[in-house]
């Protein structure tokens, strides 16, 4: 196989590190195991961050999140421990990660963990007329 699941994340220099901007990256394949039923979980994650000096390599990030699909995890860990992973790779300014479960039991479940870093001041929105 040419490639297989890694926890490594590998990152690049930003090209603008002097503006603001946010990277959205949507991963709608992520799977886990249930820790309790060893039943796989199936999420669609949603990764936003204004990076600062990194960004996350994708391909990387992709054999990052494979390595999640053998895994007992419960929703709530696995999606910090990844908003963890992410931020302790590229120390962005912000970051928020959503984990949109699929459903188990009746019940739907997503996961919403941000990252800040303190010296960073979000920018005023932009109101047009």
């Amino acid at each position: 196989m040419p490639s297989s699941p890694s926890k490594s994340l590998e990152t690049f220099d930003n090209p603008e590190p002097g503006r603001d901007y946010t990277i959205r990256i949507r991963v709608p394949e992520f799977t886990c195991l249930c820790p309790k039923t060893g039943q796989p979980d199936f999420a669609e994650l949603l990764i936003e961050y204004v990076p600062d000096q990194r960004c996350v390599e994708l391909k990387s990030l992709k054999l990052y999140v494979w390595s999640f699909r053998e895994e007992g995890a419960f929703h709530e860990a696995v999606t910090n421990r990844i908003l963890d992973d992410l931020v302790a790779a590229t120390q962005p300014r912000f970051m928020r990660l959503t984990a949109d479960f699929n459903v188990r039991g009746g019940i739907y479940t997503k996961v919403v963990a941000e990252y800040r870093d303190p010296a960073w001041q979000a920018p005023e929105p932009v109101r047009l007329p």
